[in-house]
């Protein structure tokens, strides 16, 4: 019951999110806006996730290979004064 209750409250919020962006975005007189906009932002969309998957693949090939357990283990043999 629980788990149907949750669905059913991310469902509403979803539903309300999308008739809340429709209203709006059918409410307003949005300015023409060249194609070389659309490009650029498509460009930047492009690049983000390029690099945002290129960092998470570094770090899953780190933690998979053992490159960074230097850094989580200390030496025994030096002395904290």
């Amino acid at each position: 019951m629980g788990r149907f209750a949750l669905i059913a409250a991310l469902l509403a919020l979803l539903v309300g999110s999308l008739a809340y962006v429709y209203v709006v975005s059918t409410g307003v007189e949005w300015p023409d806006m060249p194609a070389s906009v659309y490009v650029a932002m498509a460009l930047g969309i492009l690049f983000s996730l390029v690099v945002g998957c290129g960092l998470m693949a570094l770090m899953f090939f780190s933690s998979r290979y053992g490159y960074d357990d230097a850094a989580h283990h200390t030496d025994e043999r030096v002395e904290h004064k």
